[in-house]
């Protein structure tokens, strides 16, 4: 029902009040008022007062579960929503927290989206009167992404009925471009060589392994493989600068979002290695040289914030 959910974003926190929660019978609700109204006119043509007490303490029974399932958010406080970045393409982890006065058993509240992303719905269990629940969405693209409206709902306690009430957070999450799958290695460094890595095209040999398919022939050690009965390949030392400078100019014969993306690959690996590494990137002051995951932070969101081509 339209009317029901926010015509805008909202900023957090805010409180579930009465006049922001709806309730309406559930199916199982449906049949059990059919079958209560069934044995009131039952106990009521066969004029049978044990019966019609029954059907009476029943329909009690009812209304009292239409209200005790509005007071389960009744006065539930949302404080924030977040989530940790990720690359476009992954689920994004929303989390949302919420606290209410204690006194007032609140679990089992199902959080899910509007149907916009038909997300897997969470779990919110209110303990000591705070808790949080989880939401994965889909991510399609890099920049800014902007939370749809969010349902807190619940059958408890008798699943007779549904209450259910939207909020539309004004917290829009950050997601990071999708690296590149394959390509060029990083950039040769300056600077002090205090490190090295394993390159097929190195001077130092560093160890034998065994053969992958699509090694070079001139890697093979033909006598090392006869003695062991079994290919071998040798892997060599090539020394590093400690420091890599990563440059948009430099990147040539490729996209625009082609070139975002193997910079954000070229910042995943520059970590993996320790390497201490600049970003320059058009009308932006350049980042670094550092490492980290501040740093990586600060690089990553230059490229999810580009200006889309």
């Amino acid at each position: 029902m339209v009317w029901t959910r926010p015509r805008d974003p909202e900023t957090l926190p805010c409180v579930l009040h009465r006049r922001r929660i709806y309730v309406l019978p559930t199916r199982f609700g449906l049949f059990y008022a059919l079958l209560l109204l069934t044995m009131l006119l039952g106990a009521l043509n066969y004029n049978n007062n044990p019966a019609l007490l029954l059907g009476l303490m029943l329909a009690g029974a009812g209304l009292a579960s239409l209200v005790a399932a509005q007071m389960q958010l009744s006065g539930l406080e949302l404080v924030t929503a977040d989530a940790e970045p990720v690359a476009a393409g992954a689920a994004l982890c929303v989390r949302l927290y919420a606290r209410a006065a204690p006194g007032r058993v609140r679990r089992g509240l199902r959080l899910d989206d509007d149907g916009t992303f038909d997300a897997a719905p969470g779990i919110l269990n209110l303990d000591r009167g705070s808790g949080e629940s989880q939401l994965l969405l889909p991510t399609q693209q890099r920049g800014w992404f902007d939370l749809p409206k969010l349902r807190l709902s619940t059958t408890r306690p008798l699943g007779l009925a549904r209450a259910w009430a939207y909020v539309w957070p004004e917290s829009p999450l950050l997601v990071y471009p999708a690296p590149e799958a394959s390509g060029p290695p990083l950039p040769a460094g300056h600077g002090d060589r205090v490190q090295s890595r394993v390159h097929p095209s190195g001077d130092d040999v560093h160890h034998l392994r065994g053969y992958r398919s699509g090694d070079a022939r001139r890697a093979i050690a033909w006598k090392p493989s006869a003695r062991r009965d079994t290919l071998l390949v040798r892997e060599f030392e090539q020394p590093l600068g400690a420091e890599v400078v990563l440059d948009w100019r430099e990147i040539a014969g490729i996209g625009y979002e082609a070139r975002i993306a193997r910079l954000a690959r070229w910042i995943d690996d520059a970590e993996r290695e320790g390497r201490r590494y600049q970003l320059r990137l058009p009308g932006h002051a350049a980042l670094g040289p550092d490492r980290g995951p501040q740093h990586r932070h600060a690089c990553l969101r230059a490229l999810a914030l580009m200006p889309h081509g």
